[in-house]
């Protein structure tokens, strides 16, 4: 096991750079929010969303119902089912590792998931767990880190939600330069925009995230073209 976690730890690294410090901001507000460190660790331990904890925040302390918190937990992601469903193969041989490493598919671990090679000599199922498993323990540590010093230190916390902001503009900025088609991110920008001049900056979040579905679903052929286009000019 050690000679796995050994050879799984430099591919994370990136992972624990970025968690650690959006998950002490996660922490910092959440405690600042009137719940303390165990509520935090305890959600990063069952929640494991990034940004879904992050509008938790909002959601726990706004007059939402139970049903547009529902809708909107499930649009905000509805990715990670993909995700899953693209790993249901290599997941089925992973024995009593398979529910967790279905649980644990955030983002950067899907993303690392997909671009890692492993190493000669070494359990490729057990060289995937160690990468999910080290990645849900540097979010925890930052939530750990966060959600202590925000009970210990009394500061203005204004602006910490920018971190949020930072992690999706990461994940954009990844998503333009991985894929080989744009159309996604195009469909995302221009729906979040229309739906932002329709319904306004306080109720745009769950419209826009049903428009970007149904045209996601609209374009798929396109889109899958394009991406094996990309591939094939890759290739050669």
């Amino acid at each position: 096991m050690k000679k796995v976690i050994k050879a799984a730890f430099p591919v994370t690294i990136p992972v624990m750079l970025g968690y650690i410090s959006v998950g002490i901001a996660f922490g910092l507000l959440f405690e600042k929010s009137g719940y303390n460190f165990l509520w935090a660790i305890l959600m990063s331990l069952t929640v494991y969303a990034g940004s879904m904890q992050f509008i938790a925040i909002n959601l726990l302390t706004s007059r939402l119902g139970l049903i547009q918190i529902a809708l909107m937990t499930l649009f905000v992601n509805i990715r990670h089912v993909f995700y899953g469903l693209s790993f249901i193969d290599k997941f089925k041989v992973m024995g009593k590792k398979k529910n967790y490493m279905i649980f644990s598919l955030t983002d950067e671990t899907y993303s690392l998931l997909c671009s890692s090679k492993v190493p000669e000599g070494i359990d490729s199922n057990l060289f995937f767990f160690c990468i999910a498993l080290l990645n849900q323990i540097y979010w925890i540590i930052g939530t750990l880190i966060g959600s202590i010093a925000g009970s210990l230190i009394t500061f203005n916390t204004k602006g910490i939600d920018f971190a949020m902001v930072a992690l999706f503009v990461v994940i954009f900025i990844e998503q333009w330069f991985t894929y080989k088609t744009h159309i996604p991110v195009i469909i995302g920008i221009a729906c979040t925009i229309i739906s932002l001049l329709i319904f306004g900056s306080n109720n745009m979040i769950l419209p826009s995230m049903i428009f970007i579905t149904l045209v996601l679903i609209i374009f798929k052929k396109q889109i899958d073209r394009d991406t094996y286009i990309g591939e094939e000019e890759t290739k050669h």
